[in-house]
């Protein structure tokens, strides 16, 4: 299928209604790696909105089962921010998925949606996603128990959108959150301290999570091991390094490529009738007779 999509396909830019049909067969297929290749590429030209729709959604998915969690994040937003009359399952069930990778990423997120979102996405998914928000209030305080309750209380439901499995991970990711939380107030504690404070069953699981949190590069500790003391470091990064300068270089060039594919958008924006037709009649201090119904064109 990847083939068929490079032959319908007049650039790598172009969504073709085959894409999410290939992430679709790669999720059920658990094949993550597979589908993850057609999603660094960049889309500008789309034939039917709901291409885009499932594209981002199974998208998020892969990532999600890949644990890259920002990229999902990124997908799920484009859902929940695109265009639309009338709010559509897709992005009902993308929004949910939103708020769980926020939580897990970040450990909140933002109650409101962006202005430039849909009037219909704005009035209809929260009360849609209420059950997601209010797992939101058991997360923010950081008390475990009261998060595990609420989870145990509204399994079913969460299994019925099938999202338990990913709920389970907000869970677990607020372990996390709080021995970060602890980095900001203390220099060194023991092990014994963060099992306490994190409500952890043992010093053992405690220096699990520590020693998983500093491979991720989550935080920067060391752990001596005669006396069980944790100590937290400052962030070593300095962007001196060849990769640093590097990786800086190639966002730079992404972006500049980004903000003339925005110019050329706005421009052909600027020339579609119908967008003209509508702007004018919202700006009633303008008559629609003011109003070319061919726009010009104009070559500088």
């Amino acid at each position: 299928m990847l083939t068929a999509i490079r032959k319908f396909q007049s650039s790598t830019e172009h969504l073709t209604a085959l894409h999410p049909e290939f992430l679709l067969l790669c999720l059920l297929a658990k094949s993550y790696k597979t589908g993850h290749s057609v999603l660094e590429e960049d889309i500008f030209e789309v034939d039917q909105p709901k291409d885009l729709f499932l594209y981002c959604y199974y998208g998020g998915m892969i990532c999600i089962g890949q644990k890259h969690f920002q990229k999902a994040l990124e997908l799920l937003h484009n859902v929940v921010t695109a265009p639309m009359f009338a709010v559509n399952a897709i992005a009902v069930e993308a929004y949910k998925k939103y708020i769980l990778v926020s939580l897990i990423l970040h450990g909140q997120f933002s109650t409101s949606l962006p202005k430039y979102s849909s009037s219909a996405a704005q009035r209809n998914l929260r009360s849609l996603c209420q059950l997601y928000f209010d797992m939101e209030n058991g997360y923010s305080n950081g008390k475990i128990g009261d998060l595990e309750t609420y989870v145990q209380s509204n399994k079913e439901r969460f299994e019925h959108d099938n999202n338990l499995g990913l709920v389970k991970q907000v869970v677990s990711s607020l372990y996390k959150q709080n021995i970060q939380r602890l980095t900001q107030t203390y220099l060194t504690l023991s092990l014994q301290d963060i099992a306490n404070t994190v409500q952890l069953s043992s010093v053992r699981e405690a220096e699990m999570h520590v020693l998983q949190m500093i491979q991720d590069g989550e935080i920067y500790a060391t752990i001596n091991q005669k006396d069980g003391m944790v100590r937290f470091l400052e962030d070593p990064e300095q962007y001196k390094t060849i990769e640093m300068i590097e990786r800086i270089d190639s966002s730079i060039q992404r972006l500049m490529i980004l903000s003339k594919k925005i110019t050329l958008t706005d421009e052909l924006m600027s020339c579609d009738p119908s967008y003209l037709s509508k702007g004018c009649r919202e700006r009633q201090k303008f008559d629609f007779d003011d109003c070319d119904s061919v726009p010009q064109r104009f070559n500088v």
